[in-house]
């Protein structure tokens, strides 16, 4: 049962027995304060304004006629005409008793949409880097509370696997296997490796031509660049599957949709432009101006889609993704977990997609935006020499902290049991540091808040979690006792009772996070 919206509808049928005009918002809210209540309905203050009539005595005609008989024990007004409500403990004790017979902890399912998650997209040929957590994390987490609520959802770890690069990689994997036979490479040694390549590239002319005509015959088909490709493709992911794993990340091979899947579509997308009328040449190139994006001239931004030489950019593969994603996968949502800076780049993206007819508007394309990580100096996260965490070393460095607390609070246990348990507490730690931030603003990444043992943190929940286990087995039934229970004569059950009642709340506000999860959109088109 969603409480709020509960409340919602039952605010709303008062609004419109009031004299209130039928679809007037109720804007139901959990209060910010408790002495504000459980909710708040907000949306009588608009609709007075709207009828002429006084706020406060609008929103007491909406008090007699709003009927929450065994939800809540109180409601007021309060203020300008906000109206304040307070859930009944009966009412919290009865959910709480529902929710612990039911294995979804009442959670109803929704009706089943297909969704799209686009999140993590590491690049081939290089590390993933500390940039790439908050995608798989966040995206993550939203893609497994989606299928929780009964969506059918399609990962789409849209890695950067395309490119001129790929040439010089090849040209010098090539060069490699030749003076040394079969070669085998971990990631770490492929950043070297990419390293080499563009110095060959810079420096030695034979190989950049080289490279360079490799790239045209990896994007004609040549079977020999081909699996060349693959090969890069294959040592990155295999890396990158060890990160996901450790992680507890529900992303496997399978998931891979990159770049090069879109390769065919492109010279498609581009005519299909063109014929629309929406793409024209200028300077030799294929751009698509946008009236909706202005230069700062005031003049119709263009979006280049083609260049002059015939090759493609990250905008064309974007709008060939949507069109894919409609078309082929059947996504009802697309949900792109990607860093705030690339907002207009997607919006520019989606703006194409809609006018060329790709993607109908009933279908929304979403940028589930994210903040920036940064180091306590208040600047993006680095190393102590100022280059790009690597995420492995992070993790790592996460498990040594994580045992080292470990050993200074139970140094009896054994090496096997330590390392275990500071594995568990590190990986919930980074994630946890992460989700319990803003999603859209910039968050500070401190190893002694993340890893402490108070406050709200992965290991202080745990430990909470691990308490409250040993002390349901030791007291099970007073522990169900007090949870059904609203009231008690004695103090110590009112204090119990005061506990449990804080606790239902809490579900409930859970309750409510778990269903606004799945209807939260921000910077859509």
């Amino acid at each position: 049962m969603n409480i709020q919206a509960l409340i919602n509808d039952k605010v709303s049928e008062a609004l419109t027995a009031a004299g209130a005009p039928a679809g007037s918002p109720a804007a139901v809210r959990q209060s910010a304060k408790p002495q504000f209540g459980d909710y708040q309905a907000n949306g009588v203050m608009g609709v007075a304004k709207r009828l002429g009539t006084n706020p406060r005595e609008f929103a007491q005609k909406v008090l007699d006629n709003l009927d929450l008989d065994g939800i809540a024990s109180k409601t007021e007004i309060a203020g300008p005409g906000f109206i304040n409500i307070f859930l009944s403990e009966e009412f919290l004790a009865k959910s709480a008793q529902a929710a612990l017979a039911d294995e979804r902890l009442s959670v109803a399912t929704e009706e089943q949409k297909t969704i799209v998650a686009d999140y993590s997209a590491p690049n081939v040929a290089k590390e993933m880097h500390v940039g790439h957590l908050r995608s798989t994390i966040i995206g993550d987490a939203v893609v497994r509370t989606l299928e929780f609520l009964g969506h059918k959802v399609v990962r789409a770890n849209h890695i950067g696997d395309w490119g001129t690069q790929f040439g010089m990689l090849i040209a010098n994997l090539e060069r490699v296997q030749q003076e040394a036979g079969e070669v085998s490479m971990e990631l770490s040694d492929l950043e070297a490796f990419y390293r080499e390549s563009k110095k060959l590239y810079d420096e030695d002319e034979a190989f950049a031509e080289r490279a360079r005509n490799y790239v045209v015959k990896l994007q004609g088909g040549d079977e020999y660049c081909a699996e060349m490709w693959k090969k890069l493709v294959d040592i990155t992911m295999v890396q990158n599957q060890r990160n996901y794993d450790r992680l507890n990340v529900s992303l496997s091979r399978e998931d891979v949709m990159g770049e090069s899947m879109y390769n065919d579509m492109l010279p498609g997308i581009v005519a299909d432009l063109k014929e629309k009328g929406l793409a024209v040449e200028d300077d030799g190139a294929q751009v698509v101006f946008l009236e909706e994006y202005k230069n700062k001239d005031g003049e119709a931004m263009g979006v280049i889609i083609q260049k002059r030489d015939g090759g493609f950019l990250y905008t064309t593969t974007d709008i060939a993704c949507a069109k894919y994603r409609y078309e082929q996968l059947g996504a009802d949502r697309v949900l792109y977990f990607i860093d705030s800076r690339q907002h207009q780049h997607l919006m520019q993206a989606w703006t194409i997609v809609r006018k060329a007819g790709y993607v109908p508007e009933e279908v929304s394309l979403e940028h589930h935006a994210f903040g920036m990580m940064l180091g306590k100096d208040g600047r993006p996260f680095k190393t102590r020499a100022g280059g790009t965490v690597r995420l492995a070393d992070l993790l790592d460095e996460a498990e040594e902290r994580a045992i080292k607390l470990i050993e200074s609070k139970n140094p009896e246990l054994a090496s096997e049991e330590k390392t275990k348990i500071a594995n568990t507490v590190a990986m919930a730690a980074v994630k946890y540091a992460d989700l319990s931030k803003h999603r859209t603003t910039d968050y500070v990444f401190d190893w002694d808040n993340m890893l402490a043992f108070e406050g709200n943190t992965a290991p202080y929940m745990q430990y909470a979690y691990t308490v409250w286990h040993l002390y349901s087995r030791k007291q099970a039934s007073l522990w169900m006792s007090y949870l059904a229970t609203s009231r008690s004569p004695t103090t110590k059950r009112k204090h119990l009772s005061r506990n449990c009642f804080s606790l239902k709340k809490r579900y409930k506000r859970w309750l409510a996070k778990v269903n606004h999860t799945s209807c939260v959109a921000t910077c859509s088109s």
